[in-house]
């Protein structure tokens, strides 16, 4: 009997033994599944529900870009660079010797820029500098067709041009935003050419304003923005987060030649008056009145016994122009336009060219210390280069 119980006992802990061995080594055995009884050591991962409809809730601008995309260009322009125009060609020794083979360098130089569709039957808003001077222009859309391309006008002293396709009125046409649409912080989107690589939309915000007296055009009046602007991104679009035009990408602030956060950009308004003129006129007219101004710095004000730096100093007047045939004097302070106040030169140049010519204007200027007003009858400014 104890022999018994004593077999009994080692079969027991064997088996027990065995078990917690399988239960170790082997634990997918111990269930009908397949699946083990231990705890999970896996980690736990949230995967997050699709949206309904297939939205997706995530910050972009895709919707934006989708819209403003097919209606950005990119422009191709070419000049054909003689030989024969260079200084030395004119001189017979020199030919004598080269001639036959510098009549066969002709050159033919090359550049990139953009544009931005506003018709459905081909007109396009650039910069004036992208196609200055071409002698050949190129229109490549988003969708790979290509087409000749020719300037209908020109605005050298705002940098703006307008460009004309034959097309079959079935072109992606921009949407413009409202001209006071635009507040300082807003999210916008650059979309260009930049450097040739091709179609291209960087994103910022606006960062300032009404910017000037930066000297790059006669009027001035940028958008300032730190999304990445570079060579190539000339004449595109700038678009707001609804994918709306609110400029054109014109100019950046750079020491390398490349995007420093400081970009410059038309605004809408501007580009829209200009677009308005040239298709209607071929060309932009503004009021001149013929003066040369010159900026009142404290140090003149002071010299001068000028109570303020405001307004803007006539340091000459051309003879036979509206100024002078209607009594303004070399050393008078223009204060204002029509009740407008002249704040300095930049100002009371752009109050003047907002005037139509043949007009009546209002002239109130300050001479030895007394103020008189004048009366003017606007002219045009005649057609200038770009500065």
């Amino acid at each position: 009997m104890k022999r018994l119980w004593y077999i009994f006992a080692q079969a027991v802990t064997l088996s027990v033994a065995v078990l917690f061995a399988v239960q170790a080594l082997k634990p997918g055995l111990l269930t009908s599944d397949g699946s083990s009884a231990a705890p999970s050591r896996d980690v736990a991962i949230l995967q997050a529900a699709p949206s309904s409809g297939g939205a997706r809730n995530v910050a972009s601008f895709a919707d934006a870009a989708q819209k403003a995309v097919p209606a950005v260009v990119y422009i191709f322009t070419s000049q054909e660079v003689k030989a024969s125009n260079q200084p030395l060609m004119n001189d017979p020794l020199f030919r004598h010797f080269f001639g036959d083979q510098l009549d066969q360098q002709d050159q033919s130089h090359s550049s990139l820029g953009s544009g931005v569709i506003v018709s459905a039957d081909g007109y396009i808003l650039t910069n004036y500098h992208v196609v200055e001077a071409a002698d050949k222009i190129e229109v490549a859309t988003n969708n790979g067709q290509k087409f000749k391309a020719k300037v209908v006008g020109a605005d050298p002293e705002s940098d703006m041009a307008v460009l004309k396709i034959d097309a079959n009125g079935n072109l992606p046409v921009i949407t413009f935003a409202p001209s006071d649409s635009l507040r300082v912080g807003d999210v916008v989107l650059a979309i260009g050419n930049p450097f040739g690589v091709g179609q291209t939309v960087t994103s910022g915000i606006v960062s300032a304003l009404g910017r000037s007296h930066l000297g790059i055009n006669t009027f001035e009046n940028f958008i300032q923005t730190d999304a990445a602007i570079n060579p190539g991104n000339s004449g595109g679009a700038l678009v707001d987060s609804n994918g709306n035009l609110v400029g054109i990408n014109s100019a950046i602030y750079s020491q390398s030649g490349g995007s420093m956060g400081i970009g410059f950009a038309i605004p809408v308004s501007l580009a829209h008056s200009v677009l308005d003129q040239i298709i209607k006129n071929g060309a932009v007219t503004r009021g001149w009145i013929g003066v040369e101004v010159q900026q009142i710095t404290p140090e003149i004000a002071e010299s001068f016994g000028m109570p303020n730096s405001d307004g803007a100093l006539i340091a000459g007047i051309m003879k036979g122009s509206p100024a002078d045939k209607g009594g303004v004097k070399t050393g008078d302070v223009l204060l204002a336009v029509n009740g407008k106040p002249i704040s300095d030169s930049q100002t009371m140049i752009e109050q003047i060219a907002a005037l139509v010519p043949d007009s009546k204007a209002k002239l109130r200027v300050r001479r030895a210390k007394k103020e008189i007003v004048l009366d003017i009858t606007i002219g045009k400014r005649p057609q200038t280069q770009r500065r």
